[in-house]
C-alpha cells in the first residue's frame, strides 16, 4: 500500500492545554470587583457544588492536591506506620506519606490499566500498615472494590488519589463518594482546572471540621466565617488555635474559576472520551503499538490522558516532536528516584512497562483534524 501524505499542521500541538472561555474571565472579574479575594463565598459555593457533584457529604478545598493528600493522611493517622502505594504516579502522592512521617510501601501495578495491583497490595500488608492509597491512573479507576475488601479485612483506611479522575464513575458510583477520603487536583492541566488547587471529599463530620482547621494554620474559625458572625458588628476577631496547622487554603479567585469549570466538566470529559475513541479507532490496527484501556463494565473514565506503549518509545517521541507534536511520559516510577531509594523494591511489571509509555496530546480543545494529524504522523512512523 502506498503511504498517504501527511496533512501539514502549521502550529505546535501541546500534550495538555487548559480549556476556558469568557465565563471564567467574568467569574474572576466578579471576585476582583467584590473586594473579597481570599477564601470566602465562592469557596463555600464551590465546596458545596463539588460535594453534590460527586455525591459526598463534605468537600474541603485546599491549594493543591499535594496538600489534599498531606492532610488526608494526617487525619487518617498514618504517622509511624506504613502506607501501601503505587510507584506509577506523580511524586506528590508519595511525598505526602513522608510528610506524615510514615513509610511508603510500593506495590506493583496491573499491566493492563497501570493501576495498583490488589494482589500485590495483599502481599504487602503487615501489622504496621495503616492505609492504602489508590491512584486512578489517567482517570481509569483502580479496582476499588477489591482494595476496599482488603482494607476492611485488615482495618485499614483507603485514600483515593483522584488527581486524574474528576468525573470518573466506578460501578455506578462517582469517584469522591466511595472511600473515606478522596483527593482531587485542579492543576492547570487537569480536567477541572482552577490555576491550582485541590479538594478532599469525605463523609466524616469530625474529619471535615479538623481538615478545615488544618488548612488554615489550626484556626477554628476562618476569616469568612468570622465576617458572618451575627453576634459581632460585621466582623469578629475572636478565634482559637486548637492544633498546629498549615497554610494551604484556597481563595475565591480560584474557586470562582472552579465553579465555572465544574459546570463544564461533563461536557469536557465527554469530549476527552471522544478524542480517545478517535485515537483508538485510528491506531487499533498497528501491531507495534499497544493502546490503553479506556472503557470497562460499570466504568466511565474522566479520560485525563491517553497513554500508548511501544518498544521504541523515545524514537517515536522524537518523530512526533519533529512534526510539532508534543508528548509526555507519565511517570518515572517513584521508587527509582533517589529520594525513594530507602524504600525501593523489585516491581517487575512497573519496571517493564514504564520504559514503553508515551502520553499523546489530549485536551478538550483538541480538534478532530488535529487528532487525525497525530494519527497520520504515528501511522507514518518509518522504523516500526
Amino acid at each position: 500500500m502506498t503511504p498517504t501524505k501527511i496533512q501539514v499542521i502549521d502550529h505546535p500541538i501541546p500534550v495538555f492545554r487548559p480549556f476556558s472561555g469568557e465565563e471564567e474571565i467574568e467569574a474572576v472579574a466578579e471576585v476582583l470587583r467584590s473586594g473579597w479575594w481570599g477564601q470566602g463565598p465562592k469557596t463555600v459555593a464551590f465546596e458545596k457544588q463539588f460535594a453534590e457533584f460527586v455525591g459526598a457529604e463534605y468537600a474541603v478545598s485546599v491549594n493543591s492536591a499535594t496538600a489534599a493528600l498531606h492532610l488526608a493522611l494526617l487525619v487518617a493517622g498514618v504517622e509511624g506506620g506504613e502506607v501501601i502505594t503505587t510507584p506509577m504516579t506523580f511524586v506528590s502522592t508519595n511525598h505526602a506519606i513522608l510528610y506524615n512521617n510514615a513509610t511508603p510501601v510500593f506495590a506493583d501495578i496491573q499491566a493492563d490499566t497501570l493501576n495498583i495491583d490488589p494482589d500485590d497490595i495483599k502481599r504487602k500488608i503487615t501489622s504496621k500498615t495503616r492505609a492504602i492509597i489508590a491512584v486512578h491512573y489517567g482517570g481509569y479507576p483502580a479496582d476499588i472494590e477489591r482494595i476496599q475488601a482488603l482494607a476492611a479485612a485488615h482495618n485499614l483506611i483507603v485514600i483515593e488519589d483522584a488527581a486524574h479522575a474528576a468525573g470518573t464513575t466506578y460501578k455506578g458510583k462517582s469517584v469522591g463518594s466511595i472511600s473515606p477520603l478522596t483527593c482531587f487536583s485542579f492543576h492547570p492541566v487537569k480536567n477541572l482546572a482552577t490555576g491550582d488547587g485541590g479538594m478532599i471529599t469525605l463523609e466524616d463530620g469530625d474529619w471535615d471540621a479538623r481538615l478545615r482547621r488544618l488548612r488554615w494554620v489550626g484556626i477554628n474559625k476562618d476569616t469568612w466565617v468570622r465576617s458572618r458572625d451575627k453576634d459581632s458588628a460585621g466582623y469578629s476577631w475572636e478565634y482559637d488555635v486548637e492544633e498546629i496547622g498549615f497554610k494551604c487554603h484556597t481563595n475565591d479567585i480560584n474557586s470562582a474559576i472552579g465553579l465555572v469549570q465544574l459546570g463544564r466538566l461533563p461536557g469536557t470529559n465527554a469530549r476527552r472520551r471522544e478524542i480517545a475513541a478517535l485515537y483508538t479507532e485510528g491506531l487499533r490496527d498497528l501491531e507495534w503499538l499497544q493502546l490503553p484501556i479506556t472503557t470497562g463494565e460499570g466504568i466511565v473514565s474522566a479520560q485525563h490522558n491517553y497513554v500508548v506503549r511501544c518498544a521504541f518509545r523515545d524514537q517515536l517521541a522524537d518523530w512526533l516532536r519533529d512534526h510539532r507534536i508534543a508528548t509526555g511520559m507519565h511517570y518515572i516510577p517513584n521508587h527509582l528516584h533517589a529520594v525513594y531509594k530507602p524504600y525501593a523494591t523489585s516491581l517487575p511489571v512497573t519496571e517493564r512497562e514504564w520504559t514503553r509509555l508515551l502520553t499523546l496530546p489530549l485536551y478538550a480543545a483538541l480538534t478532530d483534524s488535529e487528532v487525525q494529524y497525530i494519527i497520520d504522523v504515528i501511522r507514518q512512523y518509518p522504523h516500526a
